[in-house]
């Protein structure tokens, strides 16, 4: 993974007012730690910290009085509505040193016609050294059949870089994909939970068609008259 390198600026002003401050002048109140070190607080240029964020676990080096110090995101606040940055937690870290982060699990390729595929988990702990994280973890579900899975212990990282779950851990699924019957009564249930009444599918209106007509037909079956000999 390559590094970002970001300048910062050391942060003298604190509590709400000067986060406010920070934030309109387009920059983001952090924290550096680790190390056994006495927290930094430094203010980073807000755009600069998005595009660098964009990807998970971004090695950023971050330069504070000409000084440059190799951190990871440790936490992110975001606004819950605009989704700019509002404050971030950085972990310093050294090269050679090995960290556990988590990782995202990619999924490639189709399973049989039949299958559904379930992500179980959706990210996994990994330990490696901070300089070469794996953006992610790529699963390939091609061909696969119902009952096949994937656990921890298939997954396949650069070399330097372990799984930090047990080899049995689930990772993904295959399983019978639900017919529209199946999925039609799921959606019943559902709506009967919350008090909504139930539209019968197309599915359902034909096979309901079909049972009315062999009822008919059962029923028109009995009414003849027995033959006489």
């Amino acid at each position: 993974m390559s590094e970002t390198t970001i300048q910062a600026e050391p942060r003298t002003e604190f509590g709400k007012g000067a986060a406010r401050r920070i934030r309109r002048a387009d920059k983001v109140p952090a924290v550096l730690y680790g190390h056994g070190s006495d927290p930094l607080h430094v203010t980073l240029p807000g755009h600069d910290l998005m595009m660098a964020l964009k990807h998970a676990n971004a090695l950023l080096s971050v330069v504070l009085d000409g000084k440059a110090q190799l951190a990871l995101p440790k936490q992110v606040q975001r606004d819950p509505i605009k989704g700019f940055i509002e404050h971030a937690d950085l972990l310093i870290v050294s090269r050679g040193e090995k960290v556990v982060v988590d990782i995202t699990v990619v999924i490639e390729g189709e399973a049989a016609p039949d299958a559904l595929v379930v992500t179980e988990t959706n990210s996994v702990p990994v330990e490696a050294e901070a300089t070469a994280i794996p953006e992610s973890v790529i699963v390939s579900v091609e061909g696969m059949q119902v009952g096949e899975h994937v656990t921890a212990a298939d997954l396949r990282l650069p070399e330097g870089a372990s799984v930090q779950l047990e080899a049995e851990h689930l990772i993904v699924n295959v399983v019978a994909a639900p017919t529209a019957a199946q999925v039609d009564a799921e959606l019943a249930e559902a709506e009967a939970e919350v008090g909504i009444e139930h539209q019968p599918s197309e599915a359902e209106l034909e096979q309901q068609a079909e049972e009315a007509a062999a009822g008919d037909e059962a029923d028109g079956d009995a009414a003849e008259p027995p033959e006489q000999s």
